[in-house]
């Protein structure tokens, strides 16, 4: 008990008897400490220094830029890296290259990604296997696989050098999807392996690894990881269409319906729904007994 307290304590109260004794006051020397200690806090607190809201970093303040105006964005984060260094030369650089992908400026945005990755310190292998992922997505989204596996290769021993099987699982996807395009499926197989291995919980690299397990004619691991997906993401569009497509080709042309139905009824207005739509069309209708 403090010091205060045990001199409250002492005191009568005013309910403690039924005579008229009145309530003793606080001790002087206890009326004097008090005071002292409120002035005290009154005066740490006016010294106490304002918190300023956090300023955004230059990297943070170019990314909210891209959203507003690409090109605008894209002109600052050149003029910022050409004045940069070390890692704030890759921050502009990935400005740059997010800039440019919005205006699908893709031969550019590689340029930006790749130099931004050259501009990163070497010992920083997790930011430059993301600026390398980013370069191998601008060559894939101009349809050139060669170049987008050579960035995307790099990519991904730099995201295991860091010990990031996350990031490495991501960019493993990427690689699979150039593989695929290299027509090199065995190897495209393996990659979803290792992206399904080290993130279990995607449903991307579940729906990939069925549609690339159907593509192959391997219908009992399709079903597997089509079904996997689905767990994951029970009402997700591209998922039920993948579903109908491996029921059908193992001759479950009930379960393909129900799995195209499910797409329209879902999200009747959705471009899934219209492939939906056309493929009960071909499937044609339910045979009766």
């Amino acid at each position: 008990m403090s010091f205060l307290l045990a001199l409250l304590a002492a005191q009568v109260g005013p309910f403690a008897t039924s005579g008229s004794q009145p309530v003793s006051p606080l001790p002087p020397e206890v009326v004097e400490q008090k005071a002292l200690e409120r002035k005290k806090r009154r005066e740490a607190a006016g010294s106490a220094p304002v918190q300023a809201p956090p300023v955004p970093s230059r990297l943070a303040s170019c990314l909210s830029a891209v959203d507003a105006d690409p090109a605008e964005a894209a002109q600052a984060a050149e003029e910022w890296a050409g004045k940069a260094k070390a890692t704030e030369k890759a921050q502009a650089g990935q400005c740059l290259g997010l800039a440019l992908s919005r205006l699908n400026r893709w031969d550019e945005a590689e340029t930006a990604f790749l130099a931004a990755r050259d501009a990163a310190a070497e010992n920083d292998r997790a930011l430059r296997a993301r600026l390398g992922a980013m370069a191998g997505n601008a060559a894939l989204a101009r349809n050139d696989a060669v170049t987008a596996l050579t960035a995307l290769d790099a990519a991904h021993r730099d995201a295991q050098a860091a010990g990031n099987a996350p990031m490495a699982g991501d960019i493993a996807i990427d690689r699979a999807r150039a593989l695929v395009a290299l027509g090199r499926s065995g190897e495209a197989a393996d990659a979803l392996a290792e992206a399904r291995a080290a993130m279990p919980g995607n449903a991307q690299a579940w729906l990939l690894s069925a549609t690339l397990s159907r593509r192959m004619g391997k219908l009992a691991e399709a079903q597997q990881q089509i079904e996997k997906a689905a767990e994951l993401l029970p009402i997700d569009p591209v998922i039920g269409l993948e579903a109908g497509r491996i029921a059908v080709l193992a001759g479950k042309d009930e379960a393909a319906r129900k799995s195209w139905q499910s797409v329209i009824d879902a999200a009747p207005k959705n471009e899934s729904a219209a492939q939906a739509r056309a493929y009960l069309e071909q499937l044609g209708p339910l045979q009766g007994p």
